[in-house]
């Protein structure tokens, strides 16, 4: 039952009257002691509840949340979380939060051999977090028989496929701030995809590339020779917005009242004026583009659709990838956020729930916790 090489669920010896320890991803927002979305609780259900199923005798969840430096904190204490799950999956146990320790992050493996210490068996269900080889994630492998619960598979089944074996024509679709930051992902989806959409301020560099202006809107001037490399390898495969949204002089971003006029501009922008959002026609084309595909993979919005004035580009993105009759992917992070937020993610085949993760395993087509998961002695 093997994915890509990943043993599964299926491939754990017997269970029945053994302790289980599973690595799940509950770093969940909370506001004032309240969790605002369960989703990453909800997804871990199904194998917590397979495991329990099986009569494993006791089932312990360990996550980390937040950012607590190595030390106790009781801003990051998983109470809150113990607390719903409670209720999603009754009688799984859940340990305090991993990062109280520094061993975690820094894969210590004393801090991998206490955690392992009583289990019979481990589970990785964390997809979000796998690309950190911290110590709950690589560490119990190395002695414990172990599997990809179903979140984790599932992950790697749909964007390993993606990546080796999609449907044609593939449409990829980047947005975010920074070429350098996804520079990686760029050149691999180049190596695979028909078409890449560019949008968000990572555009502006490659319009600067191009000889463009491009006003006050953020530029990585020192990506201008990588971004003309990319251009040329590409040729019209890659394609840029054609008009752009901008926020003029003595504007601010999320806040209208500070004034600032807002208009449409051209792939040249005006001395002080930023570009925030791609415009109408950009969204349309894009949108033409998509709706044609039969395999497509976003991760990125295109513009700060946070706030309200520049959110119709990727809410039109966003329509157009719900629209389309291919298999369609969402890779985590804040396009996951923008189709939750637009209403759409009942519409999409696969919401990834690792941004970071996603991207990653898209780039390498490996990550350290599915390469811990194949050295197990079960795989």
């Amino acid at each position: 039952m093997a994915v890509f090489g990943v043993p599964t669920l299926e491939d754990l010896p017997p269970l029945a009257g053994r302790s289980v320890l599973v690595r799940v991803d509950f770093n969940v927002p909370i506001r004032d002691g309240v969790i605002t979305d369960d989703l990453r609780i909800r997804a871990a259900s199904p194998t917590l509840q397979w495991l329990q199923a099986q009569g494993a005798a006791r089932v312990v969840a360990c996550s980390h949340l937040g950012r607590p430096k190595g030390k106790p904190d009781p801003a990051f204490s998983m109470d809150p979380v113990r607390a719903r799950l409670a209720e999603l999956a009754p009688g799984v146990e859940l340990a305090e939060n991993l990062r109280f320790d520094a061993g975690e992050e820094a894969d210590d493996p004393a801090f991998a051999a206490r955690l392992v210490e009583g289990f019979d068996a481990y589970v990785n269900d964390a997809f979000g977090a796998s690309h950190r080889a911290h110590a709950s994630i690589v560490g119990p492998p190395r002695t414990l028989p172990s599997a990809a619960g179903r979140l984790l598979a599932r992950e790697v089944e749909v964007l390993l496929g993606v990546r080796n074996e999609p449907r044609r024509p593939f449409v990829a679709i980047l947005g975010g701030s920074k070429v350098s930051d996804k520079l990686g992902v760029i050149e691999a989806l180049l190596d695979v995809c028909d078409t890449l959409l560019v949008g968000g301020a990572m555009c502006f560099t490659f319009f600067a590339a191009q000889g463009r202006s491009v006003g006050s809107s953020l530029c990585e001037t020192d990506m201008l020779d990588t971004c003309r490399d990319l251009l040329a390898k590409a040729g019209d495969r890659l394609l840029l917005p054609e008009d752009v949204t901008a926020l003029g002089p003595g504007g601010k971003l999320f806040d209208p009242a500070a004034g600032g006029e807002v208009r449409q501009t051209g792939a040249s922008l005006p001395e002080g004026w930023m570009g925030v959002d791609v415009g109408p026609g950009t969204a349309a084309a894009y949108g033409d583009v998509i709706r044609e595909a039969r395999t497509v993979l976003w991760n990125g919005p295109m513009g700060a659709f946070e706030d309200p004035r520049f959110a119709s580009g990727t809410r039109a993105v966003a329509e157009a990838v719900a629209d389309c009759g291919g298999f369609t992917v969402i890779g985590g992070g804040d396009s996951a956020a923008a189709v939750a937020e637009f209403g759409l993610e009942d519409r999409i085949d696969h919401v990834s729930t690792g941004g970071g993760a996603s991207l990653e395993l898209i780039e390498q087509g490996d990550l350290p916790g599915l390469a811990a998961l194949r050295q197990a002695p079960n795989a």
